[in-house]
């Protein structure tokens, strides 16, 4: 089975989603390959694209971040992230329940051991999580704990602040919604196939459906195929 299914990867060329720089251009990576903190996991196929050095993703786009805080930056399958791009981690926030929210504590000495326990103090937002088949604009900002659902589309120059549900989109300072990409029903159905979930080979024979501007018939299709599982 492994034999045959290497033998069907060549056949149709796949991308592999292990290699760092999947084309020749050089400025794309697949993140996924490139990350080392256990608290920033990335899904198969989602790129960086940056002119400079894509690779140091995690150095130069993921702000503030200490594992040991407890938080995590989790990002699916199949997004696209523009150069720019940055992620807020949540020990950039400052200690707000005290009179002053100057970091004493950062600068050592006297004022590190006069100052109580800062981790302990942060506001706490939870993991930032971005969906699936996410378009990320460049030059965005996400900040901590924003849960971003499957398919949505981020404008570029935008700072996130709340949630975005599935096939949204949304921007500006503070981002806002301006509109849903696809009616209710559509919307439902794409989250229920999952086409991102799909086998490699599976994909390339589903590709030309997915690029259908014809929505009318892609819902049809979709629906077909829902009907046709197991």
């Amino acid at each position: 089975m492994i034999a045959q299914f290497e033998r069907r990867m060549i056949i149709y060329s796949i991308p592999d989603p292990n290699a760092v720089f999947p084309n020749a251009y050089g400025t794309t990576c697949f993140l996924k390959n490139v990350i080392k903190a256990p608290n920033i996991l990335v899904g198969d196929y989602t790129y960086y694209d940056d002119p400079v050095d894509p690779t140091r993703f995690e150095q130069n786009n993921v702000l503030f971040n200490w594992p040991e805080f407890g938080d995590r930056l989790l990002i699916g399958k199949f997004c696209s992230i523009a150069s720019g791009v940055q992620f807020i981690m949540n020990t950039a926030n400052h200690r707000i329940s005290s009179v002053t929210t100057y970091p004493f504590h950062v600068f050592g000495g006297a004022w590190a051991e006069h100052t109580p326990p800062h981790l302990e103090q942060l506001p706490f937002k939870g993991d930032t999580v971005v969906g699936n088949d996410v378009w990320i604009g460049r030059n965005s900002t996400i900040l901590p704990g924003v849960q971003i659902g499957d398919g949505a589309i981020i404008a570029a120059h935008s700072v996130v602040t709340k949630d975005v549900g599935p096939y949204q989109v949304v921007g500006g300072n503070p981002a806002r919604f301006l509109k849903k990409r696809f009616d209710d029903a559509l919307i439902a159905l794409l989250l229920q196939v999952r086409w991102w979930d799909f086998p490699p080979e599976k994909l390339v024979e589903v590709l030309p459906l997915l690029c259908d501007p014809d929505l009318d018939f892609v819902r049809a299709q979709l629906q077909q195929m829902l009907e046709q599982r197991p």
